[in-house]
């Protein structure tokens, strides 16, 4: 295995009911105001807001709203809020929602600390050395923001989806109660489990070499995403189902699974959040679009990982087929497969392409990932 650290300062509440401690727990850490951050109007058809409300006051926690985050936050809400955070002197940011409302709300908690045009950081122009602390109740299982320390914001002005990467934004609680996902649409369900094999599939793909241990962890991580999410769709409130669903996708992307790995990155996430920049995209299908085209052009670069997915996956021993197998399943949930079925014009790809290049710079992987080497991939995502 390759050397590394390990840090997660998370707390992780998880369990039926578990929102109703919101303000106890704000109390005990001596959060007097909040910045409420949540989406449109999901959480109080669900009755969220009146719980979350009723524990604030309850504990005497004030609190400020900041509504309407879209599921890709854009740059000039976040901006909005980190106005009226400053403005309000909260002392912290609890977002109540899934990974976009997450992500906003780790981008305001940064942007109330630093006198620095947000976007700076964005931008890798300037590393993050404070944020206000940030908690959660999460809604949607797909992001695992609620347990690390990325965020992403898409500039709406300049086109660009890029993300901010921190320790200073891990949330400080989160709360996971499967019983709050039960109303998530099956069409955003497939969405959210191609997201969660997208983390751990990277750098178990993209990495130059990947322990036994890091493999077999990563593919019990993807066959249970696989298996809860077909339950799922059949049984929207299976709890166990979602309980199972709701705790991989956190696991996906809190720092286990890429532990040990030599080498590897998000080369499929960076190509999806051109597309999700420029077509507003949900992010998960934009990877359903991006994932099977890249592995089919990765394929040799490490064809016995590849082999290894196919045959434990897949119970396949051809690579090509294991490859196969996932783009049937991510059609069969109801994600898109191509460009096509996105109702995206091959004519695009040369602009799909100049924005992924652009991402790839400010991720430093702009020398395999040149603007002919993202077109070459995108024309096969065309199939």
């Amino acid at each position: 295995m390759e050397s590394f650290e390990f840090f997660n300062p998370t707390r992780i509440i998880f369990g039926r009911g578990t929102e109703k401690k919101i303000g106890e727990i704000l109390k005990g850490d001596k959060i007097g105001k909040v910045l409420f951050v949540y989406g449109k109007s999901a959480i109080k058809k669900i009755g969220l807001y009146d719980t979350v409300v009723s524990s604030l006051k309850e504990n005497g926690i004030e609190f400020v709203e900041h509504s309407g985050v879209k599921p890709n936050p854009v740059l000039s809400h976040t901006k909005e809020g980190i106005e009226k955070a400053k403005d309000y002197k909260v002392d912290a940011v609890l977002a109540v929602g899934g990974g976009s409302v997450i992500d906003e709300g780790k981008t305001i908690a940064v942007g109330v600390k630093n006198n620095r045009d947000i976007w700076d950081f964005f931008k890798r122009n300037i590393e993050i050395k404070k944020a206000l602390p940030v908690y959660v109740i999460l809604t949607v299982a797909a992001t695992g923001s609620e347990m690390n320390g990325f965020a992403v914001i898409t500039n709406e002005e300049t086109q660009e989806k890029l993300s901010i990467s921190s320790e200073y934004i891990f949330p400080k609680v989160s709360i996971l109660n499967p019983e709050l996902t039960f109303s998530v649409s099956a069409q955003y369900q497939a969405y959210a489990a191609v997201d969660a094999i997208a983390h751990v599939i990277e750098h178990y793909l993209s990495g130059s070499y990947c322990p036994k241990l890091q493999s077999r962890f990563i593919e019990g991580l993807i066959k249970s995403i696989m298996e809860t999410t077909e339950i799922i769709l059949k049984e929207p409130k299976n709890y166990n189902a979602r309980a199972e669903f709701m705790w991989s996708a956190t696991v996906a992307l809190n720092g286990l699974a890429r532990l040990g790995i030599k080498g590897g990155g998000f080369p499929n996430h960076m190509i999806a959040h051109a597309l999700g920049a420029l077509y507003d995209l949900p992010h998960g299908a934009c990877l359903s679009i991006v994932i099977p085209a890249w592995m089919r052009w990765y394929l040799d670069k490490n064809l016995p990982q590849f082999e290894r997915f196919a045959r434990n996956i897949f119970n396949s021993d051809k690579a090509e087929e294991g490859i196969e197998n996932l783009k049937s399943w991510f059609k069969k949930i109801g994600s898109p497969v191509s460009l096509k079925d996105a109702g995206i014009l091959y004519k695009d790809i040369d602009m799909i392409a100049e924005n992924a290049y652009n991402i790839a710079i400010v991720w430093q992987m702009e020398k395999t990932y040149t603007k002919q080497v993202l077109t070459e991939i995108l024309k096969k995502a065309d199939d």
